[in-house]
């Protein structure tokens, strides 16, 4: 038999001796028990062998390293291991998005995420830095200020992408389907998200615009659709979530109950009962039983997911667009009582069907692909204007010129008002 005898040096000792009793206390009571063979007993070899790769690190690496930022690292690198969306928040990082949960704070306007270890675009927010110079979503950070991503933790990379207002970034793009990068440099700004955009896109059709989703959104929206609604009686709406981030749960759940009055929207479930959570709609629904088409993207996430999802299942109305981005997890921010935080991922969404959007997102009932529509050029033939003599008519007001441009620009939009008019047409028909 062979005897395996670890030599733990003094320093890694007075380390190990501080940091067991920590583990003990910080350990249900009934886990001090627990035969050694137990799943969920303490792993004191790991722990051993933690605390002598640390002493290591003190004594042989090239650079002196103190304890706290050590401690700190190992803290980032046992969070980021778990998932793309937990992570260890110092002081600043805490602070930050304590701002953005707020809606303001210094930066371009881009929400981010990890993919096969890329920092990569979720999506750029309406009339911001980013989207005004075209960011789209999936584009692939590949630097930041000249500062190469690929060993960058998300964190990292939201801090150093936010600053103070009128300070320039420089970022580098790279965009699916090219060979090299592009290089941005955009001016940051205060951002203050406007979460909820309306407008009448023609008599009778109205587009209700949700670009990420705050506690006062709900509100927003009911206030839009009741406008809309004294201007003119709609026989359609358009609820646009494309490139929407998501955000708080709470409003999620009070644009799906604008559209329903009965049902499950969204539950979520956990490994804690304090997470497993259920949501269904109220009785009363200012939208009636308008026809309704909902324009989802791959920059649709998480809250965004769960409204379309909702409306999905209970069959309220069309999803339109192309598949949606896949982030059904759900994270806590916990304080840490020192200025720092955890944000940890605790449950997972399901739709009222059960499905999980986690890495599966919602697939559209209409694929439509983001494009711009061509008008194609056709055998001449003689129409009215072309006859000596004729009448002139009226030029259009220039709100429908600026209209029907912006259909041109937007194929899912235009094709998601098509769709509202042929569903009323078939409606009429079934009267």
């Amino acid at each position: 038999m062979t005897l395996s005898v670890t030599v733990v040096s003094a320093p890694a000792k007075r380390f190990l001796a501080t940091l067991l009793p920590m583990a003990l206390l910080a350990a249900p009571l009934p886990l001090l028990a627990q035969p050694s063979g137990s799943s969920d007993a303490l792993p004191l070899e790991e722990i051993q062998t933690f605390a002598e790769v640390f002493e290591r690190i003190k004594r042989a690496y090239v650079e002196d390293v103190d304890d706290r930022t050590l401690l700190r690292n190992a803290m980032r690198g046992m969070l980021s291991e778990l998932d793309p969306h937990s992570a260890y928040l110092d002081e600043e990082e805490y602070q930050s998005l304590r701002e953005s949960t707020q809606g303001e704070f210094g930066g371009i306007g881009i929400e981010v995420g990890t993919e096969n270890g890329q920092l990569m675009v979720i999506t750029p927010i309406d009339d911001t830095p980013a989207s005004r110079a075209g960011l789209l979503s999936r584009d692939v950070i590949v630097a930041i200020d000249g500062t190469p991503t690929d060993s960058m933790s998300l964190q990292e990379a939201v801090t150093l992408m936010r600053g103070e207002p009128n300070t320039e970034l420089r970022i580098s793009i790279l965009r699916s389907g090219e060979d090299s990068p592009r290089e941005f440099i955009l001016t940051r700004e205060v951002i203050r998200s406007e979460s909820v955009k309306h407008e009448l896109l023609e008599p009778g059709y109205g587009y209700l615009r949700v670009s990420q989703f705050q506690s006062r959104t709900p509100d927003q929206a009911r206030e839009a659709l009741e406008r809309m609604a004294r201007e003119q009686p709609l026989e359609g709406l358009i609820l646009d979530l494309r490139n929407n981030p998501g955000g708080v749960l709470q409003a999620a759940v009070g644009i799906a109950d604008l559209f329903l009055d009965e049902g499950l929207i969204v539950y979520t479930e956990g490994r804690l009962s304090d997470t497993e959570m259920s949501f269904s709609a109220s009785p009363t629904t200012p939208a009636g039983d308008v026809p309704l088409v909902v324009l989802i993207n791959g920059g649709s996430a998480s809250a965004a997911e769960i409204v379309a999802g909702a409306l999905q299942d209970q069959r309220r109305g069309v999803i339109m667009g192309t598949d949606s981005f896949g982030k059904g997890s759900v994270q806590q921010i916990m304080p840490l009582g020192n200025g720092e935080g955890l944000k940890l991922t605790t449950a997972l969404y399901y739709t009222p069907n059960g499905r999980s959007i986690q890495a599966q997102g919602i697939e559209p009932d209409v694929e439509v692909v983001r494009g711009r529509l061509e008008v194609a050029e056709s055998r001449r033939e003689i129409r009215e204007a072309d006859l000596e003599g004729h009448l002139s008519a009226q030029q259009a007001p220039r709100d429908r010129q600026e209209m029907a441009e912006r259909l041109l620009d937007d194929y899912q939009l235009s094709e998601a008002l098509n769709l509202l008019k042929a569903l009323n047409v078939v409606d009429r028909r079934r009267r």
